[in-house]
């Protein structure tokens, strides 16, 4: 016998199998979020120097920080709301692609890679730095290469691509490093100048940034081969294609008009907050080749 599905109940079984379906695999839009509850929330974090990191309590400053405000702005102007707000949110390499996916944050641009496994759960944006995994160390402790830590401790930030980088490189070569996982790239970069780490290993400009913000700068030092060479892109909910064209948009439109570079002058070439040094890391090639034809290609 046959049975008919009544409207009211095809309506509640189609809302039952939305519901079940992951949240990374149903559209988004986040341009109607933003536009009715009159606030965006991006993400910030607390340490990844020049990027995103803090000045003061609750105070995010940095080149992705920047690139953020001038999305809000584009944000407000798409949405025709001029008094559109912002609000911030501390994230870590651990949480920051949940708190994306619940809605909890609508934007992440800071120091994450764009890779194809991150791309199963969210969207990036065209990439906007690339870099890769060496050692903070003390120069007083020769370590000079990934060799010269065998046997020693290495601190990495949880959920960190470097994390499987090291992993990676570790049982190959048999090194015996003993990897200790730490909540942030501050914490990492303490355990170092505390002489409980020999290494801390993370992206190189994460770890200059980390050395010129240091107590200490001239008693650390950056080493070691590039394992690998990773771009950096802003996170958006996966499906959203409305806002990602957005904020393509307004990365495209800063490497077109110059106002990238100058960006990158400020954050990578000046004295920055809160001591006032400068990292002095000149642009790469790879990205002055993405400024000339942007991409959002993701590393493999």
């Amino acid at each position: 016998m046959k049975r008919v599905m009544t409207g009211a109940l095809c309506a509640a079984t189609v809302a039952m199998l939305g519901a079940a379906l992951p949240a990374h695999a149903q559209s988004a839009d986040t341009l109607s979020k933003i536009s009715s509850s009159g606030k965006m929330t991006f993400a910030y974090r607390e340490s990844s120097v020049p990027f995103s990191y803090l000045e003061g309590p609750e105070k995010p400053i940095g080149f992705a920080v920047d690139i953020s405000n001038a999305i809000a702005d584009a944000v407000r102007k798409q949405t025709g709301k001029s008094n559109l707000t912002v609000g911030w949110q501390a994230v870590t390499s651990a949480n920051r692609i949940p708190l994306l996916q619940n809605g909890t944050i609508d934007l992440e641009c800071g120091s994450t890679t764009n890779n194809s496994a991150r791309g199963k759960d969210v969207d990036f944006a065209i990439n906007h730095f690339y870099t890769g995994t060496r050692l903070l160390v003390k120069k007083s402790s020769g370590i000079k290469n990934y060799a010269d830590l065998k046997g020693k401790t290495v601190a990495i930030t949880t959920g960190t691509t470097n994390m499987q980088v090291v992993r990676r490189y570790n049982e190959e070569k048999g090194l015996g490093i003993n990897i200790v996982s730490t909540k942030d790239h501050a914490d990492a970069a303490l355990l170092v100048e505390a002489d409980r780490a020999a290494a801390f290993a993370m992206d190189d400009i994460l770890l200059f940034g980390l050395k010129a913000n240091a107590k200490d700068p001239a008693s650390l030092e950056v080493v070691g081969d590039s394992l690998q060479v990773e771009p950096y892109a802003c996170m958006i909910r996966k499906n959203d294609p409305k806002f990602k064209a957005l904020v393509d948009g307004v990365i495209t439109g800063m490497m077109k008009s110059g106002e990238f570079e100058k960006l990158y002058n400020k954050w990578f070439m000046q004295p920055i907050p809160p001591r006032n040094q400068s990292i002095g890391l000149p642009m790469s090639k790879e990205l002055q080749d993405n400024i000339k034809a942007p991409s959002d290609k993701p590393a493999t």
